[in-house]
């Protein structure tokens, strides 16, 4: 996981993961964002706001997806189900394709 400034915490507990996401009051432009990622290549990255972005570092062929207004509470829920492995959980949710937005001009 890595907090806003960066730096990284390895398998971070709920506990954890709520303080790095408290981390997102100092959020700024060159720092906006903390994530998670999983070992398979799957990550989510919240930013102050509710945006929230899954994508897979390792595999460029998938495109990023996004949801907006995500509240505190879900995005633990969501760091936690990607902690624990359990991609398809996180997958099956509304994601919303960045390249689709892209092409209608949003």
């Amino acid at each position: 996981m890595y907090d806003v400034m960066g730096g990284t915490v390895d398998e971070p507990d709920p506990e954890t993961m709520s303080g790095v996401l408290d981390g997102l009051a100092e959020a700024d432009d060159e720092h906006p964002d903390v994530s998670l990622t999983h070992e398979s290549g799957w990550c989510l990255s919240a930013f102050r706001g509710g945006l929230l972005v899954w994508e897979n570092r390792d595999d460029d062929s998938l495109a990023p997806g996004e949801m907006h207004e995500v509240a505190r509470e879900e995005i633990l829920r969501l760091f936690g189900l990607l902690a624990a492995g359990d991609i398809a959980a996180v997958e099956a949710l509304p994601w919303q394709n960045r390249a689709c937005l892209r092409s209608l001009g949003g």
